[in-house]
């Protein structure tokens, strides 16, 4: 959808008018009035109320409506894109994924993961081995492991993917790096799930036959 936000002075702060002709320029002659309340109405009145609600807070409303009832098409790839161009970064949309994925379901958030890959994979530049791991995968790789080193042979590297209501790490192991046997405690329920999301490795649990997990 083609696009254009002009400025105008509204109150105390900044309007910003979105101007939209995707309707037209597809639509036009075959559906003129969806043109028009594609273009007009629901970019150039709703979208353009950003007075009430930012143009952030409107890209996070529209993409997760879109991710919750499974649409995961062009319209998604356009407001994935608008939510970064309004604002959200990298790691928010990893995070606002993850949230939508406990009450939308697990398949709906990794289709919208990897339309989200894409659009924000120009946010990782170098020429590295770890640059290019982390243009293959949404997580943020992270930092070096140091914290948690003496629990591993090799290096780790270690990103915060959630903090809020269900506490999610990316752990990312380099060629031949392992983490020791230990035990997760819990008092009452807890204990870990392992989610792979990207590379090839393998995974143990006390008197059970190692399992595989590749992406």
């Amino acid at each position: 959808m083609a696009q254009q936000i002009i400025e105008n002075r509204f109150r105390s702060g900044v309007k910003k008018e979105i101007v939209q002709t995707a309707g037209r320029q597809q639509l036009g002659e075959f559906a003129p009035e969806f043109a028009h309340l594609n273009d007009d109405i629901l970019f150039g009145e709703v979208w353009s109320r950003n007075d009430l609600l930012s143009l952030r807070d409107r890209s996070l409303v529209t993409i997760t409506s879109l991710i919750s009832q499974g649409i995961t098409d062009n319209s998604l790839a356009y407001h994935l894109q608008t939510a970064k161009d309004n604002g959200i970064t990298r790691v928010e949309i990893a995070e606002i994924i993850t949230h939508i994925a406990f009450y939308a379901g697990w398949p709906k958030a990794w289709a919208a993961f990897n339309i989200a890959k894409t659009v924000w994979a120009g946010d990782v530049v170098g020429d590295d081995a770890k640059a290019e791991y982390q243009r293959s995968i949404f997580f943020p790789v992270g930092e070096l492991n140091t914290a948690f080193a003496r629990y591993f042979v090799g290096n780790s590297y270690l990103a915060p993917v959630s903090t809020e209501q269900v506490t999610m790490f990316n752990v990312t192991f380099e060629p031949r790096c392992r983490n020791n046997w230990h035990i997760h405690r819990a008092t009452a329920g807890g204990g870990q799930m392992l989610v792979g999301v990207g590379g090839r490795g393998w995974y143990q649990e006390e008197g059970k036959p190692a399992r595989e997990i590749l992406l």
